[in-house]
């Protein structure tokens, strides 16, 4: 058996699921699953994704693949020029006029 047909059985029986049920809620044949066991038969990445949101597992829980966090950029100077930006501290809005102080200081002015 691969790491993945191991895995799903895995989530599968922590949720007290069959494989078949697993399978269907993924919207797949009934016996998909069945058949990755073989050697001659393996899975699209998108019947993966699919069996991971029916066991609401992510893709990488099931493959055991790492995937690296890389850090996202913003572009400082359009967010604050943007109306649609919404700028909040600690889940609370910035009050107007405070903002308006921050984006003066962000701007260099």
């Amino acid at each position: 058996m691969s790491l993945l047909t191991d895995n799903i059985k895995r989530y599968a029986k922590l949720r007290g699921l069959s494989l078949q049920s697993v399978a269907e809620r993924a919207g797949l044949s009934k016996n998909i699953i069945y058949k990755w066991t073989r050697a001659d038969s393996s899975p699209s990445k998108a019947s993966v994704k699919a069996i991971a949101d029916a066991l609401n597992v992510t893709y990488e829980d099931l493959t055991g693949e790492k995937t690296e966090n890389k850090p996202t950029t913003i572009d400082v100077k359009a967010a604050i020029e943007d109306e649609h930006t919404l700028m909040t501290f600690d889940g609370k809005p910035i009050p107007p006029e405070d903002l308006e102080i921050m984006k003066r200081l962000l701007r260099g002015e």
